[in-house]
């Protein structure tokens, strides 16, 4: 079972918003998660990030994959470093 760290788009049509959840890979983008761990609103300015860092940390050491988005995100907000 590989596990993903990755975004969940949530939100209106032309108004998105995503949550940074960790999910099975095999399960669709906006399907069944494990945990949901932050968020991330790119509609205003500044964008905002809002990661539960010690919970993406423990499950990056447990060897969940973060996409590569959500890769840069996790750094931004400091759960990973660069």
């Amino acid at each position: 079972m590989a596990v993903k760290i990755r975004l969940k788009r949530m939100g209106a049509k032309k108004k998105p918003f995503y949550r940074i959840v960790v999910a099975d890979s095999r399960y669709p983008r906006d399907g069944r998660f494990i945990e949901e761990i932050g968020y991330y609103d790119s509609t205003v300015e500044p964008s905002v990030v809002k990661v539960d860092n010690e919970k993406a940390a423990q499950w990056i050491k447990n060897g969940a994959q973060p996409t590569d988005t959500v890769k840069k995100l996790l750094e931004k907000s400091g759960a990973i470093g660069k």
